[in-house]
């Protein structure tokens, strides 16, 4: 019998192996949406980017990866302004992957302390079975900040402030307060599953707290960018949040019952989020080998959910803002590496939707 543990956490599915495709940038184009007067979102590869553009120039938000600076800095001229500042949300290669390219351009990069201090040295990511090496010198953010700093540019007051562990114990959050429009990197993902990075500080309480904090903020006008997924507003974060807390207190209330992994995979606890919910592609260089679960025991999905309606399933190789079926969450990877070898406590059959992550001390056999 398998018990869970208390230490958990809502994380992507996807199946323990599936092969690595290749991403060719070449073909990514970035697209352009509009929030609100003088702020845009990006979408290309990798966590979206937000921008304010103005007199005073630009102020950018993530920059997804290296190979596509060029597309991106191509995209912000075409809206005017020279680069002045890059606001890292928190240290993930597909939000900073860019940083060495844009800081050789005289752009100041700017993040919480704990952005650069994981940046500074080598990370090991659990959920991936995966080291991430140092980032290099030049990419590291110049000026950090521990609770808030306020931006006063472009006619806007731009409050940029960090949150509790929730994704990361990094995040940052960026309120354009004129604008009314809000970037939550990854403490939102509009339509999909999160990942929350235990290794990396995450939890999902701080999730929800997140959540709640930007609803005390945001009105029917406001919009909120994603970390991942379209463009979101008040109501979607709403309907984010509903499932986040939904989900938690079901499984600490089967924790708290000694439920085991079956019981807790037949009761179905995300069953009625599955239908319109996606699962987040994993794109490099962050998710560049071939996943592992660290050893930690997965509770996975049966193949084929999390489809979202209208799409095929199924297409390997395809970039996450595409992929819909959790199988074909390899889009990318600078190198094949060999398959790392599994957690012998493993359920590939089950129905449950997210992944839950169990320190396999905290499971009782």
């Amino acid at each position: 019998m398998h018990r869970l543990s208390l230490s958990f956490a809502l994380v992507l599915l996807a199946p323990p192996s599936v092969a690595a495709a290749q991403v060719n940038y070449d073909t990514v184009q970035i697209r352009t949406v509009k929030a609100a007067e003088g702020v845009y979102m990006l979408m290309g590869s990798g966590g979206n980017i937000g921008v304010s553009v103005g007199g005073d120039g630009v102020i950018l938000v993530d920059d997804q990866f290296a190979p596509l600076s060029d597309k991106i800095k191509a995209a912000i001229a075409a809206l005017g302004s020279p680069i002045r500042f890059l606001l890292n949300t928190h240290w993930h290669g597909d939000h900073t992957g860019g940083n060495e390219n844009f800081a050789k351009s005289g752009v100041v990069i700017v993040a919480h302390e704990n952005v650069r201090r994981r940046m500074s040295v080598e990370q090991f990511i659990a959920a991936f079975n995966q080291r991430v090496p140092p980032s290099p010198a030049a990419a590291l953010p110049v000026v950090t900040f521990t609770d808030a700093v306020t931006f006063y540019l472009n006619g806007d007051s731009i409050a940029v402030f960090h949150v509790a562990p929730a994704h990361t114990d990094g995040d940052a959050i960026i309120w354009f307060r004129r604008a009314n429009v809000i970037h939550m990197g990854d403490t939102f993902f509009n339509g999909r599953y999160p990942l929350v990075d235990l290794s990396s500080g995450g939890s999902i309480d701080g999730m929800v707290a997140a959540a709640d904090r930007v609803l005390a903020l945001a009105d029917a006008n406001t919009k909120i960018i994603p970390g991942h997924g379209p463009l979101g507003d008040r109501a979607a974060l709403q309907t984010y949040r509903a499932m986040l807390s939904t989900v938690r207190d079901r499984i600490r209330q089967a924790v708290a019952a000694g439920q085991t992994l079956a019981q807790v995979q037949a009761a179905k606890p995300t069953a009625e989020f599955d239908a319109g919910t996606e699962c987040l592609t994993p794109v490099p260089p962050l998710h560049e080998v071939e996943r592992g679960n660290g050893g930690e025991v997965p509770i996975n999905t049966k193949p084929g959910a999390y489809r979202s309606p209208g799409r095929r399933a199924g297409r390997r190789g395809r970039h996450p803002s595409t992929a819909t079926d959790c199988r074909s969450y390899y889009t990318a990877t600078r190198r094949r590496r060999s398959r790392p070898r599994h957690s012998r406590v493993r359920n590939r059959s089950g129905p449950v939707s997210p992944r839950l992550l169990i320190p396999p001390r905290a499971v009782n056999r």
